[in-house]
């Protein structure tokens, strides 16, 4: 018998319309009712809302009927940004088919390359379509254009023009037949022929206080009922399900998850950490009870490997367990988290993090104080460097860690690709020697220039995004992967304030720049810094040589304003025995910087 459920994703580059021909989806199925529907209705995060981007991916079941026959179609949400790549590839595991969608007015995008790429290694079918087609109707060049937009994504997918889907978001036009094609088109549930019981593959997670753990699952094989016990093979882990069902998109109660279908299961498990994102969820039974440590896993999907690193302190010492819980949250519903104990001089006890990527560490940090009420400090970026010594290779990430007898310092480099309209290509040769560019090779893609270099990946984490949509006025897009380590030609500033270290505020840059970053850090915390009683000396400092100083002049209190005429002697011990305690003061002082000063110099 023929199936008649169809898994799929929306993929697309960032702002092509992904959430909006969502909502239309729901509009057509039913599955909202008019009364209830809501733009970006399923980017349930304000963060989403307020940004006007998918952050976390949204599963959603709907009922539609083809020539009498309804069908289940599971559809899954998927960020655009380059960052949450891994938070597509988790769904692109739980599918058989993909949208690959293209906004009409921009074109094909770097992302939009990168996702077709995953989509194709995944083994899934692919359906193009052409978003916003209601903005070229009427007017013969806007319809050449779009004859453009659609010659394009027929080349790039390898199929004839006809097959391109065209629809609006915005008016719902196409989107009838696009549900029909979804429906023609993708396979049914495919089923994983060394797997012998159910198993059920966990691709998202998130926590709630009466139901525990609650895991999001696309089963593979057999089925799970409302009664089960379940088995998570990754982690041992054993519980009974306390409920299970459907997304509609809000939690609705099953007492089944058949074969091919997409649900989720509330596991009743109080502890994050005994469940992990890519695990494989088997049901106990009395044949494999005594054998569940021998099931085999299904395939997933590779660990995340964390390119930016960021150290969070709580700014109340008290709250270092609510950080460590919201942490663990935080990392069920954002599996790309890698989290460990981390310790500051000054801000004390934290965590240092692993992110995908300067957007997703931002997102995090926001979700922290938003979902959470965490109020956190955090240190600057910083990446993975790899250190030679004479002991062997060592890793660090941030420059305190940095041996005194190191012999070279190796950075993370990455594969960058840049799409840009021609016109663009001469305004963006500033971006080489800015962020030490190398290899670059430029080939024209259709109307537009498709750039490729590799450059350090922490050059790009800091303003590389910013820098690019300037000089192309919005225009270009890029997208990237990790490539090799290469040597760096950097160094390690470290900040002195009144002759001591302060922890947490040295920095790696390149030889080239090193000299105008001293100055500005040095600018930067003499305008933050309050003055003291005695004076104080900012300096930046490489290798045990002064780059920048400058200093904080102390803070004059005037001893002899109450003196009035008589011998100047008198006014003279004053002063001297001012100038003592200032000495003595001096002496006595350490560099210490409040966590909240700490917070500011830390701001870009």
């Amino acid at each position: 018998m023929k199936s008649t459920i169809r898994n799929f994703v929306i993929i697309a580059h960032i702002d092509h319309g992904k959430s909006t021909l969502a909502d239309r989806f729901l509009e057509v199925t039913g599955t909202i009712p008019e009364r209830s529907m809501r733009a970006q209705y399923l980017d349930q995060l304000e963060l989403e809302r307020e940004r006007g981007i998918t952050i976390k991916m949204a599963p959603v079941r709907m009922s539609y009927t083809v020539d009498r026959t309804p069908y289940t179609l599971n559809l899954i949400d998927t960020p655009g940004h380059s960052d949450f790549s891994y938070e597509v590839s988790r769904a692109l595991a739980a599918v058989e088919g993909a949208i690959l969608l293209v906004d009409a007015t921009q074109g094909i995008q770097a992302q939009t390359l990168a996702n077709l790429r995953s989509a194709r290694a995944a083994g899934l079918t692919i359906i193009g379509a052409v978003n916003k087609v209601d903005l070229f109707r009427g007017e013969a060049r806007k319809e050449e254009r779009l004859m453009v937009i659609i010659s394009d994504l027929a080349e790039l997918l390898g199929v004839p023009k006809e097959e391109i889907a065209l629809v609006s978001g915005k008016t719902g036009e196409g989107v009838p037949e696009l549900l029909n094609t979804i429906v023609a088109r993708l396979p049914g549930p495919r089923k994983p022929e060394h797997i012998v019981g159910t198993h059920a593959l966990v691709f998202d997670s998130f926590y709630d206080n009466h139901k525990g753990v609650v895991a999001s699952v696309r089963v593979f094989n057999g089925a799970i009922e409302a009664t089960d016990d379940i088995y998570l093979i990754a982690m041992s882990t054993r519980s009974k399900i306390k409920e299970l069902g459907r997304f509609t998109p809000q939690l609705r109660p099953l007492e089944r998850l058949e074969e091919g279908m997409i649900g989720y299961v509330a596991t009743g498990i109080k502890d994050p950490e005994k469940i992990r994102i890519g695990d494989t969820m088997v049901v106990v039974t009395p044949q494999n009870r005594l054998v569940l440590d021998r099931e085999l896993p299904l395939i997933g999907y590779s660990e995340p490997k964390p390119v930016v690193f960021v150290s969070f302190y709580p700014e109340d010492n008290d709250d270092h367990e609510l950080l460590t819980r919201s942490l663990k949250k935080l990392k069920l519903n954002d599996a790309a988290l890698v989290i460990e104990p981390d310790q500051n001089e000054v801000l004390g006890r934290g965590y240092k993090v692993g992110f995908l990527g300067r957007l997703h560490f931002e997102i995090a940090a926001e979700r922290l104080a938003r979902e959470f009420s965490v109020r956190t400090v955090n240190t600057f970026p910083s990446v993975l460097y790899r250190i030679r010594t004479p002991r062997g290779w060592e890793e660090i990430t941030q420059p305190e860690d940095l041996p005194a007898d190191f012999l070279e310092i190796w950075e993370p480099m990455v594969s960058i690709v840049i799409l840009s309209p021609q016109r663009h290509l001469q305004s963006m040769y500033p971006l080489q020697m800015r962020f030490r560019m190398s290899n670059i090779v430029a080939e024209t893609f259709h109307d537009r220039v498709e750039l490729k270099a590799i450059m350090p990946l922490a050059e790009l984490v800091s303003d590389f995004d910013d820098q690019l949509k300037s000089l192309t006025e919005g225009y270009a897009s890029f997208s990237y992967e990790l490539a090799e380590y290469a040597r760096a030609d950097i160094q390690r500033v470290d900040i002195l304030l009144a002759g001591s270290l302060v922890p947490g505020l040295s920095r790696f840059f390149p030889k080239a720049t090193i000299e105008r970053e001293s100055r500005k850090m040095v600018e930067r915390l003499k305008e933050i810094l309050p003055r003291q009683q005695y004076a104080q000396s900012i300096q930046s400092v490489v290798a045990g040589r002064v780059l920048a100083r400058d200093d904080i002049a102390a803070m004059r209190k005037d001893v002899t304003g109450y003196l009035y005429g008589g011998d100047r002697t008198r006014k003279m011990k004053l002063w001297q025995k001012q100038k003592r305690g200032k000495k003595r003061l001096k002496e006595r002082a350490e560099a210490k910087i409040s966590p909240e000063l700490f917070k500011e110099l830390l701001k870009k």
